[in-house]
């Protein structure tokens, strides 16, 4: 049977984590060799040229490799002519404004690698040593950096990978401020058939806030891991003539089983996303597309429409399977700093629901994870929270994805990406200090 996109990502994954000998979270040094950026581009590959293409520069559905590195540098930008997808609707209205007033200085602020004891690297430097498709900055409400490379232009959308799981918290911390979703409850509440897996005696809010004792790694270094049913049953992977397992979402997460204590540490998993995404489904009797551009999408004045991945049954991937514009990821971002209100200046998130996510998770529990590159950091409603002087916090996702929102340098970054290690110790170590130096340049009179 074809191979999907979706199971050409996850080789990718599994190809990246194995040369780094850890899982997708995993916090430590990344490979000292990697792939030549120059070399690996779009423009030097010749993906996809030509009408048609070469046999030998095609990436299609039914290509075993065709979404293994250096594919990803165009395929991450080309989800929706691989997969089915749902779409979330921009709405009618004019998309908010983003007025540009550019930077000159930005690609030479200057910043040393997380780990490094001499080494000092340009802004300008960080962008191709960490495969970067896109990346945006805007400081104050203007956009001051904006450049694309590769396969990705300003009004294609590119895959947001795990930074989707931060939208899904935000929803839920929406529902909750409106009274239509109470973060206290046990998850049986809202979704009774998960009372024998290991949800049964679990909350919302220890869900949203990742501290469910479940059986599921996400090694893709392990063969025997659960994120291959995972993947499995939703449609990421072929089942195979003789499968008998799960066939969607809903039926894979109804076999998770506890392991652990609740409540006791914060545990990364992406079944968590989408139980909570199953349980904003249930509460606004809605699809999650719909919902996202119900509560967010049109409330920002988005310029595109953005799409989800989906499973068999259409059900959307709340874990990582949104795609959208770097724009419009800027656009959130941005509402996101000025406590809810959209770039257009109406007030699209509750200013309570930002405020929640500013002031952080538990500190405790997410240092018992053992992320070395995230001292001090915590995990609120499924974003990531630096608790460092200036408040920053984040939205991340494998192979590169991310929101950097910095409070008090009004600052937001986002960035798309296609580095060939999927966890974040590929990015890091340049990524969060260069997103902290240019919030430094950018305060300075």
């Amino acid at each position: 049977m074809p191979m999907s996109f979706f199971q050409r990502t996850a080789l990718v994954a599994a190809f990246a984590l194995l040369a780094v000998n850890t899982s997708s979270n995993a916090q430590t040094s990344a490979p000292a060799a990697l792939p030549d950026p120059a070399a690996t581009s779009v423009e030097a590959m010749g993906w996809m040229k030509g009408f048609p293409p070469p046999p030998d520069k095609l990436i299609t559905f039914d290509n075993p490799v065709g979404g293994v590195f250096p594919r990803t540098r165009w395929s991450f930008s080309h989800v929706r002519e691989t997969v089915p997808t749902a779409n979330v609707w921009r709405g009618s209205g004019t998309p908010s404004p983003l007025p540009a007033a550019p930077r000159t200085d930005i690609e030479a602020v200057t910043f040393k690698p997380l780990g490094s004891t001499g080494e000092t690297v340009t802004f300008a430097q960080m962008i191709p040593r960490t495969y970067t498709d896109g990346v945006l900055v805007m400081h104050r409400g203007r956009v001051v950096y904006e450049k694309y490379f590769g396969a990705l232009t300003p009004e294609r959308p590119h895959i947001a990978m795990s930074v989707t799981k931060s939208f899904v918290g935000t929803l839920a911390a929406i529902l909750a401020d409106e009274g239509k979703l109470d973060p206290a409850a046990p998850v049986t509440k809202y979704l009774p058939e998960l009372k024998d897996t290991a949800y049964g005696d679990a909350t919302v809010r220890q869900v949203m806030d990742m501290t469910i004792g479940v059986r599921y790694s996400e090694n893709y270094a392990d063969p025997k891991a659960e994120v291959w049913d995972y993947a499995r049953a939703g449609g990421m992977l072929t089942q195979g003539p003789n499968y008998t397992g799960p066939k969607s979402f809903y039926e894979f997460l109804a076999t998770l089983q506890k392991e652990g204590t609740h409540d006791a540490a914060f545990a990364y998993k992406t079944v968590n996303a989408e139980v909570l995404a199953w349980i904003l489904r249930r509460v606004s009797n809605q699809p999650l597309g719909d919902l996202l551009s119900e509560k967010i999408w049109r409330r920002i004045g988005a310029e595109q429409d953005a799409y989800f991945m989906v499973d068999r049954i259409g059900t959307e991937s709340g874990g990582g399977g949104l795609n959208t514009v770097l724009r419009d990821l800027a656009r959130f971002g941005e509402t996101m700093r000025n406590g809810g209100r959209a770039p257009d200046g109406q007030q699209a998130i509750p200013k309570a629901v930002v405020e929640d996510i500013q002031r952080g998770g538990d500190a405790a529990k997410f240092a018992k994870a053992g992320y070395t590159l995230l001292p001090g950091w915590s995990y609120r409603n499924m974003w990531w929270v630096s608790n460092n002087p200036h408040g920053a916090y984040m939205a991340r996702g494998i192979h590169g994805q991310s929101i950097y929102v910095d409070p008090k340098a009004e600052m937001v970054i986002v960035r798309y990406a296609a580095h060939p290690v999927a966890g974040n110790a590929g990015n890091d170590p340049l990524t969060l200090p260069a997103f902290h130096a240019v919030a430094e340049a950018l305060m300075r009179p």
